[in-house]
């Protein structure tokens, strides 16, 4: 205390501009002098006096006006810290490790403790982790997470204390010195995201709603109950969706609009759409059971997208096979039930009509470019062969593309190339490239997956782009196709492109060996004709038998070698059942000319073993581990196959998985197979 109290900064300026004054005042006098004589005695004493004062004003008054400043100071600290103290918005300090340093009230109230502690934050919100700290000097984040019945939001800033440090006269910085606090803010959320929630539940949600056999429902009850069947089925569909706060509008016979909450909405996805088991039970007499297609979309920027996404969604659902509901939010789609086989079509008009559509976009161009998919086998291969016969009977040149060609398809390519010697009609991936332009029809058959087919580059170069496939539909799909014929309950490829070819005109003529290949593609499909072999399948082939097809010539071309023999025998040997219902066995890549060939052919024989609903082998090839599924009619191995990132039908499908080891894929698919039971999906 016995140091001189010193002032500094504008304060100091403010008391010494009184002698700055005085200072001018005395020049002034000076010169007054020069003028009259009196009249500068006078201001003499004037200036004298001011002086005097002046200087009792700054030597002495200073101390009074700095104990004055300190008083009010720390009346300021005092008024500040109780704000601090008492402020709305909870308030913590941190130190670099996340200990407690110091609370506001309302952070204690939000922890529920006193004041008097220190620890980690990490006790009381878990969420608020160190690795979730501020990097940066000054940066800011924040954190959202649920405590007890509350929902908050953590926004914490980093304080550097070496500037706090370096501007106080009480602490002197080291050379190192480089530490810093965390000011954390709490912000209780919980009524605000209560309202958004609340808001995003009663959103409107927009669907379309398909009978999948309503004719062949209707056919299968005798004509005066008919009206009946079909009062049951809008009155439990109403009932059903009335039960969910829902509106259901009929558009046509078989057609229905949805307008439901997403509340709602969150509710049928919880039953997992139970309304596609319950409706299967309205039965007055009626041979067939009625199955639904369900399309919903939800989370669109408006009601027109969601419409947009209701259109997409029911489009997928029928092009997976029907009895089934697909959701699709700007985060992606989903899937619900389809557990049924599809049910195949008596009638033919949609193939006559694609037959005439396809005639037309032919004859409109000039090159015909046909692909499979990778890793073509002969369902592929006699599929193209068929268009390949299309576009030459139209007078147009044709190219089919196939690369790395396997044994088991090589005998079928060179046959087909043989019947042409002087013409190069199978190319690669290369030189179809080359040989495609603008005016290119490029038809895709046997893959609907842009990615799977056998040279995704072909679908940027053509502009005019035809699909033709028995596969059942996922998100990924070939965009602006100008054809698209997609048919789930078809057996094979082959069928399809048979139907078309008896309607396409009279001027094509298929040759025996052409017939061949196609009837083959059936045959390795339906595994000789037990598979998904319907009506129509077998009206396909006899059109091929008429048309110069030799079933002997066909068996003999599917003859395998002793070491694809061995290797599969060996597959179906190593199977193990799990679960009591699926066999799930490995082949070795070193047996066999064609492993993923034999790893579908063992898939095939494990289903003779009573018990087994669904097979699958694994085969490693090329870096990935194939997995070929099959079923009978108990599991849909499709929605299996999925999950693990393929796709396929119903009974028959297969995915790819690369970076793991058999054993890993093993056991990814087993746990995908308790997840789905659990789930009650298969």
């Amino acid at each position: 205390m016995g140091q001189k109290v010193r002032l500094t900064g504008r304060l100091q300026m403010y008391m010494q501009v009184t002698l700055v004054l005085g200072v001018l005042l005395a020049f002034v006098d000076i010169w007054i002098y020069t003028i009259d004589l009196r009249a500068g005695l006078v201001l003499s004493g004037f200036v004298v006096l001011y002086l005097i004062l002046s200087l009792i004003n700054v030597y002495f008054a200073k101390t009074v006006l700095a104990r004055e400043m300190i008083s009010f100071a720390t009346s300021y600290g005092q008024i500040q810290k109780m704000l601090l103290r008492d402020f709305e918005v909870a308030t913590a300090i941190l130190d670099e490790n996340g200990k407690l340093l110091w609370t506001n009230r309302e952070f204690e109230t939000a922890i529920g403790k006193q004041k008097g502690f220190s620890k980690d934050i990490r006790n009381y919100f878990p969420s608020i982790t160190q690795e979730r700290f501020p990097k940066e000097d000054n940066e800011l984040t924040q954190v959202s997470f649920s405590h007890g019945d509350l929902e908050y939001t953590a926004k914490m800033r980093r304080i550097p204390l070496r500037e706090m440090v370096e501007n106080s006269d009480i602490f002197t910085v080291d050379e190192g010195f480089d530490g810093s606090m965390v000011a954390l803010y709490l912000f209780d959320e919980t009524a605000l995201k209560l309202a958004l929630r609340e808001t995003d539940n009663q959103s409107l949600c927009v669907g379309l709603l398909y009978i999948d056999n309503y004719e062949e429902a209707l056919e299968s009850v005798e004509e005066v109950r008919r009206s009946l069947l079909t009062a049951l089925i809008e009155r439990k569909l109403n009932k059903y969706f009335a039960s969910y706060d829902g509106i259901v509008k009929k558009l046509e016979k078989d057609k229905f609009f949805l307008i439901l909450r997403k509340q709602s909405l969150k509710q049928l996805r919880d039953n997992r759409f139970d309304l596609l088991e319950d409706v299967k039970t309205v039965n007055i007499g009626n041979e067939m059971s009625v199955t639904l297609s369900i399309g919903i979309g939800s989370d669109g920027l408006s009601y027109g997208q969601n419409y947009e996404f209701a259109r997409t969604s029911i489009d997928l659902a029928l092009g997976r096979g029907g009895d089934q509901a697909v959701v699709k939010t700007p985060e992606g789609v989903s899937y619900y039930g389809g557990k049924s086989l599809s049910i195949e079509k008596n009638t033919r008009v949609k193939a006559r009509v694609k037959a005439l559509a396809l005639k037309e976009i032919i004859t409109a161009k000039d090159k015909v470019m046909v692909m499979g998919h990778q890793d073509a086998d002969v369902d592929a291969f006699g599929a193209s062969v068929g268009i390949y016969r299309i576009a030459k009977a139209l007078g147009r040149g044709a190219y089919i593309v196939v690369d790395n060609i396997n044994t088991n398809l090589q005998p079928w390519v060179d046959a087909f190339n043989g019947l042409d010697a002087d013409e190069v009609t199978v190319v690669g991936n290369e030189r179809a490239k080359e040989l495609a332009d603008e005016n290119t029809v490029l038809v895709v058959v046997d893959v609907n997956k842009p990615s799977r087919t056998q040279c995704p580059e072909l679908l940027k170069i053509c502009r005019s782009v035809v699909v033709l496939d028995h596969h059942r539909q996922g998100e990924e799909v070939i965009e602006n196709a100008t054809l698209s014929y997609v048919e789930p309950y078809a057996s094979s490829a082959c069928e399809m492109v048979a139907e078309v070819l008896q309607y396409i005109g009279d001027g094509v003529k298929i040759r025996s060996l052409e017939a061949d290949c196609i009837y083959a593609g059936i045959v390795l499909d339906t595994s000789n004709f037990i598979n998904k072999a319907g009506v129509r399948t077998f009206e396909a082939a006899a059109f091929l038998r008429r048309n110069g097809a030799d079933v002997t010539r066909v068996r003999k071309m599917f003859r395998e070698n002793a070491d694809d023999y061995r290797a599969r025998a060996d597959a179906v040997r190593q199977a193990k059942i799990y679960r009591g219902e699926y066999a799930i066995s490995a082949s070795s890549p070193d047996r066999g000319s064609a492993p993923t060939v034999v790893g579908a052919q063992a898939a095939n024989e494990l289903l003779n073993i009573t018990g087994i609903k669904a097979s699958f082998v694994l085969t490693p090839c090329n870096g990935k581990i194939y997995i070929s599924a099959r079923s009978i009619d108990e599991v849909n191995v499709q929605i299996i196959m999925e999950r693990l990132g393929g796709g396929g039908h119903m009974n028959m499908a297969g995915a790819q998985l690369e970076g793991v080891t058999v054993e890993e894929a093993i056991a990814k698919l087993e746990a995908t197979l308790d997840e789905m039971k659990e789930q009650k999906e298969i």
